[in-house]
């Protein structure tokens, strides 16, 4: 008899282990965003969108930005990076209506669809990053955001103010295709 609740033990932790592997697991679609400068800065970059089972991993690199800074960075409503200071891409990616606020606290704040973490900049003024995001997905539903705009913002979100975080003008531009 011990032996069964032993080995269903078992099963159950090696269940529970391979479940929370699949949020890791890559499971759809790709995209990417090449960055180009924006409001006479010469900041450049690509940034890479993986589908996983919950949520997005977000990856890249940004360069020349302000050295040993950071930097605001957020998805935007319109894929729209026509205009010389990025105003066409709109407000930040916002579905649900939510008050800014900071991503990274994994759904314990609210915030909008397209906050994302601040880039930090190393002593080259290059950046970095690979974030996992959840409640965002690349094409299904009301919070895809293929088709939208990644912005680099010429300072650090604070995450607070309100509509969007005083991160200052928008600095780099890329479509999300």
């Amino acid at each position: 008899m011990r032996h069964t609740s032993i080995l269903q033990t078992s099963a159950l932790v090696i269940g529970l282990m391979a479940l929370a592997a699949c949020a890791t697991i890559p499971s759809g679609p790709k995209a990417s965003a090449d960055l180009v400068s924006k409001s006479n800065s010469k900041v450049t970059g690509n940034v890479q969108f993986v589908q996983m089972m919950k949520g997005v991993e977000i990856s890249g690199t940004v360069s020349g930005l302000k050295p040993n800074q950071e930097h605001g960075f957020h998805v935007h409503e319109k894929g729209d990076c026509s205009s010389a200071d990025g105003l066409s891409t709109g407000g930040h990616f916002n579905p649900t209506g939510s008050k800014h606020g900071n991503h990274a606290n994994h759904g314990h704040a609210e915030h909008h669809a397209g906050d994302m973490p601040n880039l930090k900049a190393d002593a080259n003024g290059t950046a970095s990053f690979k974030v996992n995001l959840a409640g965002i997905s690349i094409d299904a539903g009301n919070t895809a955001i293929r088709g939208r705009a990644v912005i680099v913002h010429v300072n650090a979100d604070d995450y607070t103010s309100q509509p969007v975080g005083n991160a200052g003008g928008r600095i780099a531009c890329g479509l999300i295709k």
